[in-house]
């Protein structure tokens, strides 16, 4: 146990914060007045930060076998320096790893899986979401247009950043792939006077989105289904369609077949904005360390990540092309650390509200991954981006600004101007 304490406190001196780790007998090693601090009940746990398994020590908070004090980017700053190696690197897979993964997808992936990991996640509790997300429960990445721009502004500017991209013209029919709790779909029926369809798997979403239409009159022109992408008719295409934070959850497996799905949607000419959290590797479907195993636990069952190359290749062969490409990793960097700060000045609500020993786990979980995922950003581990795609159709050259029959002018000022 010696050589255990000795590289605890070999490891502790080289961090850039002070931090106090207490073992389960009560000795203190590293620093007097720490800013961080654990609490360890098992030497497991200490090994676990020792040999830089941050999702294993992270699943030990939240099972509760040690205790952590101090704020969230102190931690994470803590533990990006624990790390032994990029969770990018460490988690290339060998070709029969690769083979496994695959097969992996396609079965963990079926209409009925699907709906119960939606519901394991998404309707969690309305109340708990809405304590640090924004007024318009905008769950994904914003925009921050302009530097001093709150979380709700930022939003806003991101939902209007893509209904421009997506050139959203009066009376078009508007799909919203993965709703969400409406705050696009809403955005784009009373801003842009769009026909909007939305669909999602989450009951309480549903529920919530479709509260809303009434609320504000828009039956006539809005709806909110409680449906499976693979489910949708497409007997009437749709002019623009729109799939934000979305295509994560469909599986590498499936993508090819899910943007084909999109492509038989859409009109000729239309255009579809894909908008998602890609890898950050070419190579790994998940973060390494453990702390891809950590979110598939407790936060995000089923989920899977592929880098932009690769969503370049599966829309492409599901018959769609890509005309705009733009990162917004930053953006989400500071989206997760405004949800964090937010959710760090409501905890006690937050533990009201999730209540128990499993809502406990659940609040305890989401603190590390929101800070978590902020510092993945951060640190280019994962990536945000937007892919603007159209279903091609023939266009006369030299029309570029408006070419007949196409949504996309092949000039890009006109999403900024």
């Amino acid at each position: 146990m010696n050589a255990l304490f000795s590289q605890a406190e070999r490891q502790l001196a080289a961090l850039p914060v002070p931090v106090q780790l207490i073992l389960p007998d009560g000795t203190k090693l590293g620093a007097d007045n720490p800013k961080v601090g654990f609490k360890f009940k098992t030497l497991r746990s200490l090994s676990h930060l020792v040999r830089g398994r941050i999702g294993a020590l992270g699943e030990d908070y939240v099972e509760g076998r040690v205790d952590i004090t101090g704020n969230m980017r102190d931690l994470m700053a803590a533990a990006a320096a624990i790390l032994k190696e990029s969770p990018v690197d460490n988690s290339r897979p060998g070709w029969l790893t690769e083979m496994g993964r695959k097969a992996a997808s396609v079965m963990r992936h079926s209409i009925e899986r699907d709906a119960r990991q939606i519901e394991f996640h998404y309707d969690l509790s309305d109340d708990f979401y809405g304590l640090w997300q924004d007024p318009r429960r905008v769950y994904s990445c914003a925009y921050y247009r302009d530097s001093n721009m709150t979380l709700a502004q930022a939003q806003e500017a991101k939902l209007d950043h893509i209904c421009r991209k997506l050139r959203l013209q009066q009376g078009e029919r508007f799909l919203d792939i993965g709703a969400g709790w409406g705050g696009l779909l809403l955005w784009a029926a009373e801003n842009y006077g769009v026909d909007a369809t939305g669909i999602t798997l989450s009951k309480n979403q549903h529920a919530h989105v479709n509260r809303l239409i009434e609320e504000k009159g828009l039956k006539n022109r809005v709806r909110m289904l409680l449906l499976d992408y693979r489910k949708l008719e497409e007997t009437q295409p749709y002019d623009k369609i729109a799939s934000v934070g979305m295509f994560e959850h469909v599986g590498r497996a499936q993508l090819t077949a899910y943007f084909a799905k999109i492509r038989r949607l859409l009109r000729p000419g239309g255009l579809v904005m894909n908008h998602g959290i890609t890898s950050g590797g070419t190579y790994n479907a998940q973060l390494g360390s453990g702390m891809g195993d950590f979110i598939e636990k407790y936060i995000f069952p089923g989920g899977e990540l592929v880098h932009v190359s690769k969503v370049l290749e599966t829309l492409s062969d599901g018959g769609l092309e890509a005309v705009d490409v733009e990162n917004l990793r930053p953006h989400y960097a500071r989206t997760l650390w405004a949800w964090s700060d937010g959710l760090e000045a409501k905890l006690d609500e937050a533990y009201r509200i999730l209540s128990g020993e499993q809502g406990a786990k659940s609040v305890r979980a989401y603190r590390l991954y929101l800070s978590g995922c902020a510092m993945a950003f951060e640190q280019g581990w994962i990536s945000l981006n937007q892919v603007l795609c159209q279903r091609q159709g023939t266009f006369d050259s030299t029309e570029l600004d408006n070419p007949p029959g196409q949504a996309y002018p092949f000039r890009r000022g006109y999403m900024y101007g």
